[in-house]
């Protein structure tokens, strides 16, 4: 690499979408904040590789930062993105995918990322087009790349472990959160009417669907309830004061076994789905709950524990895969099979006395600080360097 400048070819698809969830977001995020990192440096030169032209809301194209709509968008990854690196291979030092799909055959080296590899895990729960694309594409997109960015460090050691990469070739880049702006008093009340929500309830924010682990929740709220009934009974109270489970997000695939187990419940009225949320209602929901839950039994990071955290919920969160790296001790860690644990947790968050909840609060402060896009973004143009460095001529 004899000139000065690295030249970067980013390919943005996963990032130029309306509606992002996901590894949308964190594309968008990534490439966002690399825009801003990079906007006093001359020796960085970008080229935003597309299939479509940019939405309006990726960074701003200026001197460094290009957008290129590559044709046709048809088998873009294994087409059209491949025969313009091997064009222009001597004007591109490295290629940046933040996701899964990197080209099979590239003329250039590249960096890929990785979410989650919940598919080698838990396949049965994968449409069999996804499970195929997952599988086949992202076995030959990690095995050729010069590093991979995993977003945790669980995600990591499961790249090593199923792809052989050595561990100095993966690197962990976590996402973070972002401010949400929240919805009027009036917009918070009506959804809550809506859906009967009232205080005091536990908050599952995520999509309906089967590895998340939500019929064990269910158990360990049943547990719970009859629990509080017997304290209440022996204190001679009357039973009117069990708390709500809100399951808070769009029906997912393979739900309904979940549905059927929230209509079989003793306690199925103080079980509430709302279906999809809308963005600006989050901040109060977690807010207002007791606690927010996520016992998923694959998680290769886990976002509404963070929002959690960032608006003072106490989070509950599996012991497993990436969950303990984002609570640390901000909040409660159980055994996502045993739903006794489960439900014993659920019950200290409920009965937290306010010096307590202070605590968690000052706890949650610090383990925010861990998360930063703007971090990570670093931490991928180091890595940039790194490889351009490493295959310069």
């Amino acid at each position: 690499m004899s000139h000065q400048k690295i030249r970067i070819a980013i390919d943005a698809n996963e990032a130029n979408i309306k509606s992002r969830v996901g590894s949308n977001v964190y594309a968008f995020e990534i490439i966002k904040a690399i825009h801003q990192l990079s906007k006093n440096n001359q020796a960085l030169d970008f080229t935003i590789l597309l299939s479509r032209p940019p939405i309006t809301d990726l960074p701003p194209q200026r001197m460094g930062w290009r957008y290129k709509v590559i044709k046709p968008a048809l088998l873009w990854t294994q087409f059209a993105e491949p025969i313009h690196l091997f064009i222009n291979s001597k004007k591109i030092d490295v290629l940046f995918t933040p996701g899964h799909y990197a080209p099979r055959y590239s003329a250039v080296p590249y960096i890929s990322s990785v979410m989650d590899l919940a598919y080698l895990e838990y396949p049965n729960q994968f449409n069999e087009n996804d499970l195929i694309k997952l599988k086949q594409w992202t076995k030959y997109s990690v095995k050729k790349a010069s590093r991979v960015v995993a977003i945790s460090k669980f995600t990591k050691n499961d790249v090593i472990q199923h792809y052989r990469k050595k561990s100095d070739d993966v690197v962990v880049a976590y996402p973070a959160t972002n401010e949400i702006t929240p919805a009027s008093a009036s917009q918070t009340r009506k959804f809550l009417k809506k859906h009967q929500i009232k205080r005091p309830y536990f908050l599952f924010l995520g999509t309906i669907q089967p590895r998340k682990n939500l019929i064990r929740l269910i158990e360990a709220y049943e547990q719970l309830c009859r629990r509080l009934s017997s304290q209440q009974f022996k204190k001679s109270k009357k039973n009117n004061s069990q708390p709500q489970l809100v399951l808070a997000g769009k029906i997912g695939w393979l739900a309904e076994p979940i549905i059927d187990r929230i209509k079989e419940s003793s306690f199925s009225k103080n079980i509430i789905l709302t279906g999809y949320v809308p963005n600006d209602i989050k901040p109060a929901l977690y807010e207002k709950a007791a606690a927010s839950l996520l016992l998923g039994l694959h998680e290769g990071f886990g976002i509404p524990p963070l929002e959690s955290l960032q608006y003072g919920c106490v989070p509950i969160v599996s012991n497993t895969t990436s969950l303990p790296e984002v609570v640390g001790e901000a909040g409660f860690q159980v055994n996502p099979n045993d739903t006794k644990e489960i439900s014993i947790a659920m019950e200290k968050a409920l009965k937290l006395s306010v010096k307590n909840k202070a605590i968690y609060k000052r706890k949650a402060k610090n383990q925010l600080k861990k998360f930063s896009w703007q971090k990570s973004a670093q931490i991928i143009i180091d890595t940039i360097r790194q490889v351009a460095h490493e295959h310069s001529k």
